[in-house]
């Protein structure tokens, strides 16, 4: 008999295609902010501000930043499943990266719109 080793809810294909997506909305996001910041033509408070006033961009960055914190806990999370063998030590750490995640998004979030 075989003995299965359970080391998750399926994550897998799942996750996989999480990385995908979230890697392809940040290329592209960083590609269109590239080069609006370009059209802008200067780079100073009042035209940072006037970018960011549109909803359309606060949303678009708002996505963009759960999707950077989404593809890091995945990643992140993978590693600590795959290299830390103690479970005690696996769930503190797999704690502290979900709560400085959180954090980093509220952060992110508050740098951002507080303009």
């Amino acid at each position: 008999m075989v003995k299965r080793i359970i080391v998750g809810a399926h994550y897998g294909l799942r996750d996989w295609l999480v990385q995908r997506v979230t890697a392809i909305y940040m290329a592209l996001f960083t590609l269109v902010f590239a080069i609006s910041l370009f059209w802008l033509g200067g780079f100073n408070y009042h035209n940072w501000a006037a970018f960011w006033a549109c909803p359309a961009t606060q949303f678009s960055g708002f996505l963009f930043v759960l999707s950077v914190i989404y593809h890091a806990w995945v990643g992140v999370r993978d590693i600590w499943m795959d290299y830390v063998k103690p479970d005690g030590l696996r769930l503190a750490l797999h704690l502290v990266t979900l709560f400085l995640l959180i954090g980093y998004a509220g952060w992110a979030v508050r740098i951002l719109w507080r303009l």
